[in-house]
């Protein structure tokens, strides 16, 4: 794989400044193994803050806005705080048009 192609399938990696990176595609075929990883990852992580850089996050549909949303009423019902930095263009797109984009923005 090339440094401009996308990976196959949706990753969630711990970065060295304690924030997660998702990585590859976050749409219909990828959203339930997506899910579950960002599931683990607010059970498995320490401290109630947590930060997930989606910059790699390539291509993205409704299904992927989705899990974004979905991670962050489970975040909100564990008592932890969770919020998305480099939101891609499609997914900000996509928060706009179903009137979310500041929800999503902010995190909980």
């Amino acid at each position: 794989m090339n440094a401009h192609q996308a990976p196959a399938t949706f990753t969630l990696d711990a970065e060295d400044d304690g924030r997660l990176a998702a990585c590859g595609p976050l749409t219909f075929a990828s959203a339930r193994a997506a899910r579950a990883l960002g599931l683990g990852a607010l059970e498995d992580g320490t401290g109630a803050a947590l930060e997930i850089d989606c910059r790699g996050v390539n291509p993205s549909d409704s299904a992927g806005l989705a899990v974004l949303i979905d991670w962050l009423a489970v975040a909100r019902q564990a008592g932890r705080t969770l919020r998305y930095s480099g939101l891609p263009e499609d997914l900000r797109a996509l928060a706009r048009i179903s009137e979310i984009e500041d929800f999503l923005a902010k995190g909980v």
